[in-house]
Parts: C-alpha cells; structure tokens; sequence
C-alpha cells in the first residue's frame, strides 16, 4: 500500500472478528510503533496484549472499574461493560510511563506515546487489518492499571481493539482539511 494511500484511506473499524494480527503481524504493528517520534530518547509507551482468552477476564475488570466509579451501576450496565471486549479478537493497551520531573516535558512524553499508538493503527491497516482506537473510564482507572501490569500513575493512551474488518468502516464525515489551516502572518 502506498503511504498517501494509507494516510487517506485510515479509518476507525466499525465491527472487528477473527483472525487477529498474527504473531508476525503483530511484531511488525509493535516495531513501527517503537518508530514514532521520541524527544529525550525516553520510550515512554507501554503495550499490553489482551489475547483472546483473556478477554472475558477484562470484561471482568472493566466491570469493576465501573462499579467502583458508580456503586449505583445496574447490571445491564455492569453486563455492557463485560461485553466490550468481545468487539475484538485481539485488544492493545497502549500506555506512557511518563518521568514526572524530566527535562522532557510530560506532554511530549504523553505525545510520544500517542504518536506509537497511531503508528499502531497504522500499521495494522497496510497489513489488512481492522482497528479501533477506544479509551473510556477504564483507561483512567488506576485498578485496571496496576490489574495490566502497568503503573497507577501511567497514563493509558487507549485500548486498541485489533482483527479483521467485518463491513464498513466508521461513517463520520472529515473536516475539510483546509478548514483547520490558517497562516501566520506576523
């Protein structure tokens, strides 16, 4: 796929099924996040692989998170909240452990690890694969963090949900992008 193609034809996955990235897909998705741009030198991002199996487990966390949030949940809440991670065969958490206190400031550590995860995305479409990119109150859950094996105070970027397109692609329109540019002028 040529890269302007890639660019212009990226869009989030309405409905994800199996097959997942393979093992050798998913080290090429890895390999290009670790690609992006990084002040400092820092590798700031964190990736944890929720593979099948551990789906229901996650499900589990979500559900959680959501009732330490909201103790008045109901278990249609609780039961929507388990079911998300079924969307995918595959899920990444994509974190920053950001170095409070560095010469680098923390946004452009945050940054960095945001710049990864859209090479992810990216990544995953040249080869043939759908994604999406979701965060929701669990991404900020200190308990779904350290349950990851990541740090209370790491900051999620988002989970990415990976497999195989099944249908369209996300509707939403795009801004014109000449609609976001202005010039500068003095």
């Amino acid at each position: 796929m040529d890269a302007l193609d890639l660019l212009l034809t990226r869009e989030s996955a309405l409905k994800l099924e199996a097959p997942a990235p393979s093992e050798a897909d998913l080290d090429t998705i890895f390999q290009s996040a670790v690609r992006a741009p990084d002040h400092g030198r820092l590798r700031p991002w964190r990736f944890v692989v929720i593979e099948s199996g551990m789906r229901e487990r996650f499900g589990e966390l979500m559900a959680e998170a959501l009732k330490r949030k909201n103790p008045d949940a109901d278990a249609e809440m609780l039961s929507r909240e388990r079911a998300k991670p079924m969307r995918a065969p595959l899920i990444v958490a994509a974190a920053a452990r950001v170095q409070k206190g560095h010469r680098i400031p923390e946004v452009e550590q945050i940054s960095a690890a945001a710049a990864a995860t859209q090479n992810m995305m990216l990544a995953a479409h040249a080869l043939g694969y759908g994604a999406m990119w979701k965060t929701g109150e669990p991404a900020y859950d200190a308990g779904v963090k350290t349950a990851l094996g990541l740090n209370a105070d790491d900051e999620i970027m988002g989970f990415l949900y990976l497999g195989t397109r099944n249908g369209a692609g996300s509707p939403a329109a795009r801004p014109a992008a000449r609609d976001q540019v202005t010039v500068w002028a003095g």
